[in-house]
Formats: structure tokens, sequence, C-alpha cells
């Protein structure tokens, strides 16, 4: 694949990710089946994808049209489980995969500006942090959704949440600047903090010990994608 075309579906995925995942807030999430609600995500998926592909204003519409369809199927006829959500994020990758892979090297050009070299790696782990923090949020959610009913932890609102996001954060962290051992004292730490809880519980701790291999692992799979993406392009 040429370089064009890499750097412009690095941006486009890049686009997609802080539309879905940081513009997007737990309202729209919510309430997505009302059509002004969907017609702002579409919009914020426009203006994200035309600026970060360099003014490709009918490619923009293009993929922000899909991204609404996907959505809009994803919210009116899937069910809100793990399953919908990684074919939801997976379809829309195929849909920008095939964009830059259609579009031909001419049209490429007159859009999309070569970056250089620092500004690649800049979105390159932009892509990877939200990947690995923000995108992991809903992924564990769901595959935990199960379990709650069962062995609900007591604590703050939202405060599983802003953990999980810390300690993914920290992993891609330390993972990036070439410290991933320091993950063990991670581990350590939490488990200390959370010894006296559910060392009474069987079902809690039992739950608490598959949501925390869930979040590591998708932070150090996200991670360690992020490293071998910029080893490919020689970066």
């Amino acid at each position: 694949m040429p370089l064009l075309t890499i750097e412009l579906l690095i941006a486009l995925v890049t686009a997609h990710l802080l539309a879905d995942f940081v513009f997007q807030t737990t309202h729209m999430v919510l309430n997505k089946q009302r059509p002004m609600i969907m017609l702002m995500h579409g919009l914020h998926v426009f203006a994200l994808t035309a600026l970060l592909s360099g003014g490709a204003m009918v490619l923009a519409l293009g993929i922000a049209l899909s991204h609404v369809a996907i959505d809009a199927i994803k919210v009116h006829l899937a069910p809100d489980d793990l399953r919908s959500y990684l074919v939801d994020q997976g379809a829309h990758m195929v849909v920008l995969l095939l964009a830059v892979m259609w579009l031909p090297d001419s049209v490429l050009a007159h859009w999309w500006p070569p970056l250089s070299t620092d500004m690649i790696q800049v979105v390159l782990v932009l892509s990877g942090l939200i990947t690995a923090t923000m995108a992991g949020g809903p992924a564990v959610g769901h595959l935990m959704a199960r379990f709650k009913s069962d062995a609900q932890p007591e604590g703050l609102e939202y405060a599983g949440r802003i953990i999980g996001l810390m300690e993914r954060g920290l992993i891609f962290l330390m993972v990036m600047i070439g410290e991933p051992s320091g993950i063990g004292f991670l581990i350590a730490a939490k488990s200390i903090l959370r010894f006296d809880t559910v060392s009474r519980d069987q079902k809690l701790s039992e739950y608490v010990i598959i949501g925390t291999l869930a979040s590591f692992g998708w932070a150090l799979a996200a991670s360690f994608a992020t490293i071998a993406t910029m080893n490919a392009l020689g970066y």
C-alpha cells in the first residue's frame, strides 16, 4: 500500500476515534436513537474527517453518511452487547479501508498533503491512546454486564470507569516508553487496594479479576499494536 494511502488511512482512523470516543458524550450514546442526536454525531464525524483529511469534503460526507447508517443499524436492529460493539467498530474500519483503497493516488495527492515523520508518529500515538483507554471502556463494560447483577461492587458512581481509563492509560504509557515491567507493580498495587474488599466475597473477587484482566489485556493489545504499526512503517 503506498505511503500516501497509509497516511490518509491513519488520519481517517484518528478522526473516527475522536468522533466516537472523545467528542461523543455518554448522553449521546444513550440517546442515539433520537434523530437530532444521530445527526449531531454525524456532523462530528464529517467535520473531523474533513479536517484531518486536508479538506476532502466529498470523502468526509461519504464516510459520515456511512457512519450514521452503520450506527442506525446497530441502534435499531442489534443488541447492545460486546459482539455488536466490535462488529460496529469493525464495519467502520472496513469502510475507511475501502475508501482509501478505492481512491486513486492522483485524487489522494490533491486532498492529502504528505505529513512529516513526527506528525505521523503523533497521530499514531494519539490513535493508540484513544483505542487503549476510551475504546476499551465500552468493550470491558459490555463484557462485564452479564455479571453486574450478581457481583456489582459498591463504590462511587463512575469511579470504576475512571479507574479503568487511568489504568489503561498507564499501561499504554509504560509500553510506549519501553517499561512494560512496570505493569506488574500496577497489578500489585490494585490487588493490595482491593484485597480487603474482595477477600470476603467470592463472586466480587471473580468479578474484579475478570474485569481487571480484560482491561489490562485490551490496553496491552492496543499498545503493542501501536508499536507494531510504527515499526512496520519504519518510525
